[in-house]
């Protein structure tokens, strides 16, 4: 089954690492998914200050504005699709995961509608 891991960041340096994962730590992290055959995909996403922010109002007009202005101390920094036989299994590596250090990682099934 494939699972989601929402990787949840608590605070950033200027290089967009957190300050309990080194950028070998999260190579090693990849090595290990990629060769246990469970990684399906996976991307770290680039600094906040780039994202933008689309909405649809009821009348179908778009507001697009600079940033997510989330209301939450944690940002998504990145995801990983593995696909593995349980939630179990899920939960493990999401606890293998370096982001778990000092953030969160939020594990979810990927929907299966059958196409």
């Amino acid at each position: 089954m494939k699972y989601m891991l929402l990787i949840q960041a608590n605070a950033v340096g200027a290089d967009g690492a957190s300050a309990d994962c080194t950028v070998e730590d999260w190579m090693a992290y990849d090595k290990e998914v990629t060769e246990a055959g469970v990684k399906v995909s996976g991307e770290s996403l680039a600094d906040l200050v780039t994202a933008t922010t689309v909405r649809v109002d009821r009348d179908g007009r778009r507001t697009v504005t600079d940033g997510p202005f989330a209301e939450s101390r944690e940002l998504l920094g990145g995801f990983l699709v593995i696909d593995v036989p349980d939630l179990d299994a899920a939960l493990d590596w999401a606890a293998r995961c370096p982001g778990a250090r000092d953030g969160a990682v939020v594990v979810r099934p990927v929907a299966d509608f059958g196409g």
